[in-house]
């Protein structure tokens, strides 16, 4: 038997070999292709889930500015408010303050302007009387004109102002006598109380303050009377009587001056 011929089984087994070798590289192959298929469909599904985070990502970012500046806008817009407000509420305080100034201004000039009315009055019965026909034969031309209620403020005033408490009451007691009825007569009669007052006749000024509130209970004066008997309680140490009267003037005369004012000075007594 030739050498040759017994290779031959041999060799059929190596070629066999070869050709399942082949086969099995070949579906490799075709497994890595698919894989590789696969990665590429996942990594493009991943890319655009990406995509998507990323874009969420960019909006909120967006939003979140927007949320900012709508934020910092209305800070802003606030702040001007505000400061707008405060302006307004200032420019207002002053303007309240120069009516109150312009409506005390008026209440004197208008005091000033009757006096001068009754003063010319006054000059033009003097005239009157001065004619010859209202003088009988042999008789005197004499003049009955009296001065008005705002020329005897006027004059009380004057004298207050000076220091003459016992001129000014005297001339304060004169227009009431003479105006009982006169508006100026609730102030007159207060303006009484004051003098006592300035001369240190406490229990003198403490009946005629309440005289006043009693006699005048919806003038101006009844308020400030009756605040007046308060602070001067208060300053000869009679503590519980103070407190009763400013509580008085804050539930009869609550849009007062005088209450505002009484409400301060509770907190210090303690209410």
């Amino acid at each position: 038997m030739k050498p040759w011929k017994a290779c031959l089984p041999a060799a059929a087994l190596v070629l066999g070999g070869c050709f399942a070798t082949q086969s099995d590289i070949r579906v490799l192959q075709g497994d890595l292709g698919l894989v590789r298929s696969e990665n590429a469909t996942a990594d493009s599904l991943r890319r655009i889930q990406l995509d998507h985070v990323i874009a969420s990502l960019r909006a909120l970012n967006d939003s979140m500015h927007i949320m900012t500046d709508s934020v910092t806008t209305l800070n802003n817009r606030m702040f001007r408010f505000r400061s707008d407000m405060s302006t307004s509420m200032t420019s207002i305080e002053q303007q309240l303050l120069q009516i109150q100034e312009l409506t005390g201004q008026s209440q004197r000039r208008l005091q000033d302007l009757r006096a001068s009315m009754e003063s010319r009055q006054e000059g033009q019965q003097s005239s009157v009387a001065a004619t010859p026909d209202s003088a009988s034969a042999g008789g005197s031309a004499t003049s009955d004109a009296t001065p008005g209620p705002s020329q005897l403020f006027q004059a009380a005033r004057s004298q207050l102002v000076q220091g003459s408490n016992a001129s000014a009451r005297s001339a304060f007691q004169d227009l009431l006598t003479k105006y009982p009825k006169s508006d100026l007569a609730p102030e007159a009669q207060l303006s009484i109380a004051t003098t006592y007052e300035a001369e240190g006749n406490t229990d003198a000024a403490d009946s005629t303050y309440a005289y006043t509130a009693t006699t005048y209970p919806k003038s101006r004066s009844a308020a400030t009377a009756i605040y007046k008997r308060a602070v001067l309680a208060q300053k000869n140490g009679k503590t519980d009587t103070a407190r009763k009267l400013f509580h008085l003037v804050i539930k009869k005369y609550p849009n007062s001056d005088e209450a505002s004012l009484a409400h301060d000075l509770l907190k210090t007594l303690g209410k």
